[in-house]
């Protein structure tokens, strides 16, 4: 096994030292429906989270929107307001 990882090199270290941990906080029915199935719409809040040696680098919470038919990953984009 030793061998291995002296074979595959410093890129291999660095993917087992670094790496990004996430971990689902809660879900919950969100309004809307799919524009692509028109099915329901599913909010999941997860935690992610970078580690360095296992020590936390960097946390963040984002909230991500799936479909509940089709289970296609829901984008939202930011309202664009016009000065009018």
């Amino acid at each position: 096994m030793r061998a291995e990882w002296i074979a595959a090199g410093p890129m291999a270290m660095a993917m087992l030292l670094c790496g990004k941990e996430e971990k689902v906080l809660g879900a919950q029915k969100a309004p809307g429906s799919c524009p692509y199935c028109g099915g329901g719409v599913a909010a999941t809040d997860v935690e992610a989270k970078w580690v360095l040696c296992c020590l936390p680098l960097c946390r963040r919470t984002k909230r991500r929107f799936a479909c509940t038919a089709c289970a296609r990953r829901l984008v939202t984009y930011p309202a664009i307001l016009h000065d009018d």
